[in-house]
Protein backbone atom coordinates (compact mmCIF):
# COMPACT_ATOMS: atom_id res chain seq x y z
CA UNK A 1 0.00 0.00 0.00
CA UNK A 2 3.46 2.53 0.28
CA UNK A 3 4.16 1.83 -2.80
CA UNK A 4 0.85 2.96 -4.34
CA UNK A 5 0.62 6.20 -2.03
CA UNK A 6 3.92 7.34 -3.57
CA UNK A 7 3.12 6.23 -6.79
CA UNK A 8 0.00 8.56 -5.94
CA UNK A 9 1.55 11.39 -4.85
CA UNK A 10 4.27 11.00 -7.21
CA UNK A 11 1.98 11.43 -10.60
CA UNK A 12 -0.24 14.13 -8.41
CA UNK A 13 2.57 16.37 -7.65
CA UNK A 14 4.03 15.81 -11.07
CA UNK A 15 0.93 17.04 -12.60
CA UNK A 16 0.38 20.00 -9.85
CA UNK A 17 3.84 21.23 -11.15
CA UNK A 18 2.88 21.07 -15.02
CA UNK A 19 -0.01 22.88 -14.25
CA UNK A 20 2.05 25.75 -12.46
CA UNK A 21 4.60 25.91 -15.21
CA UNK A 22 1.54 26.44 -17.82
CA UNK A 23 0.07 29.30 -15.46
CA UNK A 24 3.94 30.70 -15.14
CA UNK A 25 4.48 30.89 -19.02
CA UNK A 26 0.56 32.66 -19.49
CA UNK A 27 1.03 35.03 -16.95
CA UNK A 28 4.40 36.45 -19.00
CA UNK A 29 2.35 35.97 -21.85
CA UNK A 30 -0.32 38.35 -20.46
CA UNK A 31 1.93 40.83 -18.84
CA UNK A 32 3.57 41.49 -22.58
CA UNK A 33 -0.24 41.85 -24.10
CA UNK A 34 -1.97 44.89 -24.47
CA UNK A 35 -5.99 44.34 -23.37
CA UNK A 36 -6.89 44.66 -26.58
CA UNK A 37 -4.79 41.70 -27.64
CA UNK A 38 -6.34 39.48 -25.94
CA UNK A 39 -9.78 38.60 -27.50
CA UNK A 40 -7.45 39.64 -31.01
CA UNK A 41 -7.57 36.05 -33.39
CA UNK A 42 -5.20 35.60 -35.65
CA UNK A 43 -7.80 34.69 -38.37
CA UNK A 44 -11.43 33.05 -38.62
CA UNK A 45 -10.81 29.44 -38.07
CA UNK A 46 -8.33 29.97 -34.75
CA UNK A 47 -8.85 31.61 -31.45
CA UNK A 48 -8.11 34.84 -28.88
CA UNK A 49 -6.26 34.21 -26.40
CA UNK A 50 -9.00 35.17 -24.03
CA UNK A 51 -11.14 32.33 -25.82
CA UNK A 52 -8.10 30.07 -25.12
CA UNK A 53 -7.89 30.90 -21.47
CA UNK A 54 -12.23 30.61 -21.00
CA UNK A 55 -11.66 27.21 -22.68
CA UNK A 56 -9.08 25.73 -20.52
CA UNK A 57 -10.99 27.26 -17.37
CA UNK A 58 -14.27 25.14 -19.04
CA UNK A 59 -11.90 21.95 -19.58
CA UNK A 60 -10.35 22.23 -16.67
CA UNK A 61 -13.06 22.31 -14.49
CA UNK A 62 -15.17 19.31 -16.45
CA UNK A 63 -12.73 17.12 -16.50
CA UNK A 64 -10.17 18.44 -13.41
CA UNK A 65 -13.00 19.45 -11.05
CA UNK A 66 -16.60 18.66 -11.83
CA UNK A 67 -15.65 14.71 -12.62
CA UNK A 68 -13.02 13.84 -10.02
CA UNK A 69 -15.52 15.40 -7.12
CA UNK A 70 -18.46 13.86 -8.64
CA UNK A 71 -20.53 16.89 -9.09
CA UNK A 72 -22.75 18.60 -11.84
CA UNK A 73 -21.26 19.12 -15.10
CA UNK A 74 -22.28 22.65 -15.67
CA UNK A 75 -20.05 23.60 -18.99
CA UNK A 76 -21.11 26.04 -21.68
CA UNK A 77 -18.17 24.86 -24.27
CA UNK A 78 -19.62 27.03 -27.01
CA UNK A 79 -19.60 30.21 -25.26
CA UNK A 80 -15.81 29.73 -24.10
CA UNK A 81 -15.30 29.88 -28.28
CA UNK A 82 -18.02 32.87 -28.40
CA UNK A 83 -16.68 35.34 -26.30
CA UNK A 84 -15.01 38.43 -27.91
CA UNK A 85 -14.87 40.59 -24.92
CA UNK A 86 -15.76 41.04 -21.19
CA UNK A 87 -13.16 40.02 -18.93
CA UNK A 88 -9.40 42.37 -18.86
CA UNK A 89 -6.75 39.93 -18.88
CA UNK A 90 -6.37 40.57 -14.87
CA UNK A 91 -9.53 38.91 -14.44
CA UNK A 92 -8.63 36.06 -17.36
CA UNK A 93 -5.68 34.87 -15.06
CA UNK A 94 -7.70 35.46 -12.11
CA UNK A 95 -10.30 32.96 -13.15
CA UNK A 96 -7.35 30.32 -14.66
CA UNK A 97 -5.68 30.63 -11.42
CA UNK A 98 -8.51 29.92 -9.41
CA UNK A 99 -9.75 27.28 -11.15
CA UNK A 100 -6.07 25.51 -11.28
CA UNK A 101 -6.17 25.99 -7.75
CA UNK A 102 -9.37 24.32 -7.43
CA UNK A 103 -8.33 21.89 -9.63
CA UNK A 104 -5.36 21.06 -7.71
CA UNK A 105 -6.93 20.59 -4.57
CA UNK A 106 -9.40 18.25 -6.32
CA UNK A 107 -6.47 16.00 -7.37
CA UNK A 108 -4.85 15.85 -3.96
CA UNK A 109 -7.70 15.08 -2.12
CA UNK A 110 -9.25 12.51 -4.73
CA UNK A 111 -9.20 8.95 -2.57
CA UNK A 112 -7.63 6.04 -5.11
CA UNK A 113 -10.94 4.84 -6.11
CA UNK A 114 -11.38 7.79 -7.52
CA UNK A 115 -8.69 7.93 -9.11
CA UNK A 116 -9.11 4.29 -10.88
CA UNK A 117 -12.61 4.33 -11.24
CA UNK A 118 -13.57 4.77 -14.92
CA UNK A 119 -16.17 7.61 -15.75
CA UNK A 120 -17.78 9.39 -19.09
CA UNK A 121 -16.42 12.96 -19.55
CA UNK A 122 -17.37 14.73 -23.02
CA UNK A 123 -18.17 11.48 -24.10
CA UNK A 124 -15.05 9.61 -23.43
CA UNK A 125 -14.03 6.83 -20.95
CA UNK A 126 -11.32 7.67 -18.52
CA UNK A 127 -9.75 7.09 -15.26
CA UNK A 128 -9.67 9.66 -12.21
CA UNK A 129 -5.74 9.26 -13.31
CA UNK A 130 -6.93 9.75 -16.95
CA UNK A 131 -8.36 12.68 -16.22
CA UNK A 132 -5.73 14.18 -14.75
CA UNK A 133 -3.18 13.81 -17.77
CA UNK A 134 -5.80 15.04 -20.21
CA UNK A 135 -6.05 18.30 -18.08
CA UNK A 136 -2.22 18.76 -17.73
CA UNK A 137 -1.88 17.60 -21.35
CA UNK A 138 -4.53 19.86 -22.49
CA UNK A 139 -3.21 22.80 -20.80
CA UNK A 140 0.28 22.74 -22.40
CA UNK A 141 -1.58 22.32 -25.75
CA UNK A 142 -3.18 25.58 -25.24
CA UNK A 143 -0.31 27.07 -23.20
CA UNK A 144 1.59 26.92 -26.07
CA UNK A 145 -0.72 28.05 -28.94
CA UNK A 146 -1.38 31.24 -26.24
CA UNK A 147 2.99 31.39 -26.04
CA UNK A 148 2.82 31.32 -30.26
CA UNK A 149 0.14 33.75 -30.84
CA UNK A 150 1.82 36.15 -28.21
CA UNK A 151 5.22 36.08 -29.92
CA UNK A 152 3.96 37.05 -33.25
CA UNK A 153 1.71 39.33 -31.94
CA UNK A 154 5.08 41.15 -30.05
CA UNK A 155 7.68 39.76 -32.33
CA UNK A 156 10.05 38.95 -29.19
CA UNK A 157 11.25 35.85 -27.24
CA UNK A 158 9.12 35.24 -24.27
CA UNK A 159 11.82 34.46 -21.92
CA UNK A 160 10.57 31.53 -20.02
CA UNK A 161 13.74 30.60 -19.14
CA UNK A 162 15.89 33.12 -18.89
CA UNK A 163 18.91 32.27 -16.63
CA UNK A 164 18.46 28.50 -17.22
CA UNK A 165 20.98 26.52 -19.44
CA UNK A 166 18.87 24.36 -21.20
CA UNK A 167 21.81 22.94 -22.61
CA UNK A 168 22.68 20.31 -19.20
CA UNK A 169 23.10 17.13 -20.09
CA UNK A 170 21.14 14.24 -18.02
CA UNK A 171 22.70 12.77 -15.19
CA UNK A 172 21.92 9.57 -13.04
CA UNK A 173 20.83 10.33 -9.73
Amino acid sequence: MESTNQLQNEVIQNAMYRMDESLRMIKICLDKLSEEMIWKKPNSSTNSIGNLILHLCGNITQYGIASLRGLDDNRDRDAEFSAFEGYSKTELYKKLLDTVEQAKKAFMEAPLGELIRKRSVQGFEFSGVGNIIHVVEHFSYHTGQIALWTKILNNTDLGFYDGVDLNVKNEDS
